[in-house]
């Protein structure tokens, strides 16, 4: 096994060794102890009369992530995090939400094409001692989803404190091929990036740091566990991959350089599986890969530091910036065992995707992510010194807005019509990517700056990196559901970004 740093060359990405990932008012700890990787408690539902149902208790709890602490948390049926939820497609579903935080939450199914009602957004409030029952039909392709906090202004606090979960959306004719034993050959991955403070408590939002890029930690959590270890006994295995962090963004890699396959992104299976040595992630997106092991030998999922491409200039903007996701991660230590069992063989072919026609659309709608915080986002290069083109430096208020506006409960930014595709265009103008998510279903990615999108986002998507300066063009279908009341969201994926108003509505009418 060649080292890390020969690694980290090898692939071209640079590295930070000290940045803002570490905070003054937080303590990291020597991964020394490794822990056994928790798989999180499958919860089937119970089938009656050909609806499947669930019950989901938003509850407070404790936990031992770090050695001889314990840490306040929330939970879903469980101190941290929630129990994977796994539907059938063209199944329903009736999910009862009891709320016992003591505070007003909400439960947000990400990814799904379901009634405005049903969505789980902001609207959907669940005051405490409060109970919500969401009631839709599966129609989505087999895959990985999740669900989480979308409470108004504290989404990010609450998923922060361990309010969420996977959701894996099943398909007999699709699953038939590829590893499907939870736990041992299919292994969810939520990943997620914490601060702690030296009594064992979660520290969030206590730098100036946070407020401009969101909440970033120094430790990393995998399905709540802190330096993870999974032992595999099998050749071949599936890996179903959340970035469940609520701002960073992993570059995702072994440390042996092996490749992988990825086979699905966030709507389910790509058309074939495309061959990577690195998967960027955003906060939100989702991948499925498969992994070949060979018998005895322990290796690393990391994830490698962006290069420090942001220009130098005084100031603390261009700090942030260049710091910006730079610090490298040791995510899984996995381990094979001596004896692997034989595997089935990866399909060239995994399934068909029809791709939406341009010609199709009858309405182009532009977005434009901005932000305040000292950045002057906007096409005025403004007086003075430093970055002065819209993408950094100058002077701001720290806003984060789409179209120049902020999120307000009662204004609807737009109105679809039923039936009908539309493309729109997004436009980031600020100095750092956004992850742009969309509720109501799933997208297709047409471009970016012009170009055709790499292969591993050529299916369906709910969340899309959209990089500083880029321009990109989605394509979607409004059917099914349509509501005069109820909007759907869009936003950046950033929670301390979409709480702080980077968000919009729309209605299906």
């Amino acid at each position: 096994m060649i080292s890390r740093r020969s690694t980290l060359k090898a692939i071209g990405v640079g590295t930070l060794a000290t940045g803002f990932g570490v905070s003054l008012g937080s303590i990291s700890f020597a991964q020394s102890q490794q822990n056994p990787l928790r798989i999180p408690p499958q919860l089937p539902g119970t089938l009656n009369e050909n609806t499947r149902q669930f019950e989901l208790n938003l509850q407070q709890g404790t936990s031992s992530f770090l050695p001889n602490l314990v840490t306040e948390t929330i939970g879903i049926n469980g101190n941290y995090l929630g129990p994977t939820l796994r539907f059938n497609r063209n199944e329903e579903v009736s999910l009862l939400v009891n709320n016992q935080l003591g505070e007003p939450s909400t439960l947000h199914w990400h990814g799904f094409h379901l009634p405005s009602s049903q969505d789980g957004g902001p609207h959907q409030t669940i005051e405490t001692g409060a109970s919500w029952n969401a009631r839709f039909s599966v129609v989505q392709f087999a895959g990985t989803f999740w669900y989480h906090s979308h409470m108004f202004h504290k989404s990010g606090e609450q998923v922060n404190r361990g309010l969420a979960g996977m959701i894996i959306v099943e398909d007999d004719a699709q699953e038939a091929v590829l590893p499907n034993n939870y736990g041992i050959d299919d292994i969810p991955l939520v990943i997620q990036d914490r601060r702690f403070n030296e009594d064992g408590s979660m520290s969030y939002m206590n730098r100036y740091e946070d407020t401009v890029v969101g909440m970033h930690g120094d430790t990393i959590l995998v399905n709540g566990t802190y330096n993870p270890l999974l032992s595999v006994t099998t050749g071949l295995v599936r890996f179903r991959i959340i970035n469940g962090s609520n701002a960073r963004s992993y570059a995702l890699a072994f440390d042996d350089e092996r490749e992988f396959l990825q086979i699905a992104s966030d709507g389910g299976l790509l058309e074939r599986p495309v061959s990577l040595g690195t998967l960027e992630l955003a906060s939100g997106e989702r991948a499925e890969i498969l992994v070949r092991f060979n018998p005895s030998e322990q290796l690393k999922l990391v994830s490698v530091g962006r290069p420090l491409s942001f220009p130098a200039f005084p100031g603390g903007m261009s700090r942030m910036m260049r710091s910006l996701n730079a610090q490298d991660f040791d995510i899984l230590t996995i381990n094979s065992a001596a004896d692997l069992s034989n595997t089935l063989p990866v399909p060239e072919q995994l399934g068909s995707i029809y791709r939406l026609p341009e010609a199709a659309a009858t309405n182009v709608r532009r977005f434009v992510l901005s932000m305040g915080a000292g950045t002057r986002s906007g096409g005025d290069k403004g007086p003075g010194t430093g970055m002065r083109n819209g993408l950094g430096g100058g002077y701001g208020g720290g806003n984060f807005a789409i179209n120049g506006r902020q999120m307000v409960m009662d204004f609807i930014n737009g109105r679809i019509e039923l039936n009908t595709t539309e493309i729109w265009e997004i436009e980031n103008t600020s100095p750092m990517m956004h992850p742009f998510h969309v509720h109501n279903g799933q997208f297709q990615l047409l471009d970016r700056n012009g170009r055709q999108p790499a292969a591993n986002e050529m299916g369906w998507k709910d969340t899309v990196k959209v990089e500083s300066g880029e321009q990109l063009r989605i394509i979607m279908r409004f059917t099914d559901f349509a509501d005069e009341q109820n909007p759907y969201m869009y936003h950046c994926h950033i929670l301390e970004h979409e709480d702080r108003g980077m968000m919009g509505q729309f209605l299906v009418v």
